[in-house]
């Protein structure tokens, strides 16, 4: 769900970004090594799309404070060199992943996909509850076979709550896991996602709020 992007070359790395954001992801964006350790120290991300040629902190740094630090982020790694040997040192510095540049955009959006799915709780791509259907991978909801036709912000949302399986998740966590690091926690902004969320829902209402705690299905 949340992604950093630690790419030297904005102009690519905000590419990167605007491309996962429009799959729903909630992405974050560096351009060196010592503010990508910064960030991820910061936030919990389930997957960072590492650039192994970082200024200030190489990249492959940056692999290693992760590995080292027990971390759960699972590590996609670019880079210009695409040799076999390139691949191996990648991969025994501690990546989960590596692709070389240039790569095209839906197989990067694909692997994110798979090492996010690795990084999170197991769960089925098809999740269902009271004839709510969320498909994870085609990224399609319904309500008893009515589109819910719903924004990234709100698929995430659902899902998140889907997988909690009942169990109540706080604004904050809902913050931390579908927004990224701009967003202001002041602004009510979980408040009236979900209050849209719950209005495409329909009735019976399905979400509901315990008071000074969050939220369940």
């Amino acid at each position: 769900m949340r992604v950093l992007v630690a790419e030297d070359e904005e102009i690519l790395a905000e590419l990167v970004a605007t491309g996962l954001r429009r799959a729903g992801f909630a992405v974050d964006t560096v351009y060196s090594g010592d503010a990508a350790i910064a960030y991820l120290s910061l936030h919990d991300y389930d997957v960072i799309v590492l650039d192994r040629d970082l200024p200030r902190v190489h990249g492959d740094d940056v692999a290693r404070h992760l590995v080292a630090g027990g971390s759960r982020t699972r590590i996609l790694m670019l880079t210009a060199a695409g040799s076999m040997e390139d691949r191996v040192a990648g991969l025994d510095l501690g990546a989960d992943d590596y692709l070389p540049k240039p790569f095209e955009f839906p197989e990067l959006i694909s692997r994110v996909r798979a090492l996010r799915r690795r990084s999170a709780r197991p769960a089925p791509p098809l999740l269902e509850k009271a004839g709510l259907r969320l498909d994870t991978v085609r990224r399609t909801a319904d309500r008893n076979g009515r589109d819910l036709d719903l924004s990234p912000k709100e698929f995430a949302i659902l899902q998140l709550l889907l997988e909690a399986d009942g169990a109540v998740v706080s604004a904050e966590e809902l913050l931390e896991r579908a927004w990224d690091a701009h967003a202001d926690p002041f602004t009510g902004a979980v408040r009236v996602a979900m209050s849209k969320l719950r209005g495409k829902l329909g009735e019976p209402a399905l979400i509901r709020t315990v008071q000074g705690v969050g939220y369940a299905l």
